[in-house]
């Protein structure tokens, strides 16, 4: 007679973990609602810059000679200027411009502040110190007036434009990424990797920027909105971008500072409009340094994080066991 002995195995289902993207999403939604509402705004500005040639009702350039300082009205939703221009064609494609110079100088500047600060911070010694003399220097000039002369030597543009906001904000910020170079560095981990032999180059490259990758994307998103207003301020004094490109600072001060008490809906708009953008990009920046920066992030050890609120909820139910079950 042959016994037979039945082994059953249980299987323990391993939920799936979602994808980390949506997991940024989600958390986005749920904990930083301002946060979501300053990503929509973002999103639509671009949705809007990116496709302004199909959501504009009229052409970049096209006038209304017989429709000139028009009011809002069913025709014109937000009115026309002085040359016959749509107001809100005028909006859309201006929305293009400032995303586009934003975007393109803060990813310049971000560069820049990158390779000088972390360079500087992990080398040390000489080289930190002499980087960071021009550094010094360099901040000490008031940066509207740098840019104003930035800007009257090699003329207006975009590409000028960009560069000269790119770089000179690099310049300057390369003190955060600095500081974050030795706030990591000085990790064991690091030693270790240095205790191996370790070249600068490798370190820098494959070991300290992916550590500091999460406060340079937010770095990044929070100075688009500084870069947006430099360039509006620029175009408002005359020295960012040609006037027959659709700016909102060059709106400002072309027909709408002229005819502001008489048509006062050609400064309101653009006005709106970059208020809105910067908003947007401010609240949707600080919610992502808030997510993403480790030293923000709210970890178990966090001041008023999701971590705490989770750490006091296990000490609630440990506390509300009885003492034979808390042993």
């Amino acid at each position: 007679m042959t016994e037979t002995t039945e082994t059953y195995s249980t299987v323990t289902e391993v939920p799936r973990r979602r994808h980390p993207f949506v997991n940024f999403v989600v958390r986005l939604v749920r904990e930083k609602p301002l946060g979501t509402v300053g990503a929509v705004i973002v999103l639509a500005m671009l949705f809007v810059g990116v496709f302004s040639e199909f959501v504009a009702p009229y052409r970049i350039n096209e006038m209304h000679l017989n429709a000139r300082m028009l009011p809002p009205s069913a025709t014109w939703k937000l009115g026309t200027d002085m040359l016959g221009h749509d107001m809100l064609s005028q909006v859309i494609y201006g929305a293009r411009v400032s995303m586009t110079i934003g975007l393109s100088a803060a990813a310049l500047s971000t560069f820049i502040s990158t390779a000088i600060g972390l360079t500087s911070g992990y080398i040390g010694g000489k080289v930190d110190l002499v980087v960071q003399r021009f550094v010094d220097a360099w901040i000490c000039f008031p940066t509207l007036i740098l840019y104003l002369t930035l800007m009257g030597l090699i003329g207006s543009g975009y590409v000028q434009l960009i560069c000269v906001l790119g770089i000179g904000g690099g310049i300057g910020g390369s003190r955060g990424a600095r500081a974050l170079a030795f706030w990591v560095k000085e990790s064991a981990y690091f030693e270790a990797v240095r205790g191996i032999g370790g070249t600068t180059r490798r370190v820098i490259l494959r070991h300290l920027l992916p550590n500091v990758l999460p406060m340079l994307i937010v770095s990044l998103t929070m100075g688009i909105g500084g870069y947006v207003l430099a360039e509006a301020s620029l175009s408002f004094l005359g020295l960012g971008l040609p006037p027959d490109v659709p700016s909102w600072g060059g709106m400002i001060s072309g027909s709408g500072r002229i005819h502001i008490e008489s048509a006062p809906w050609l400064v309101l708009w653009p006005g709106f409009a970059l208020t809105l953008t910067v908003f947007g990009l401010n609240m949707f920046g600080d919610a992502l340094r808030d997510l993403l920066d480790p030293r923000m992030r709210g970890g178990t050890g966090g001041i008023g994080g999701r971590g705490e609120k989770l750490a006091r909820r296990a000490l609630k139910k440990r506390l509300a066991k009885p003492d034979s079950a808390r042993h």
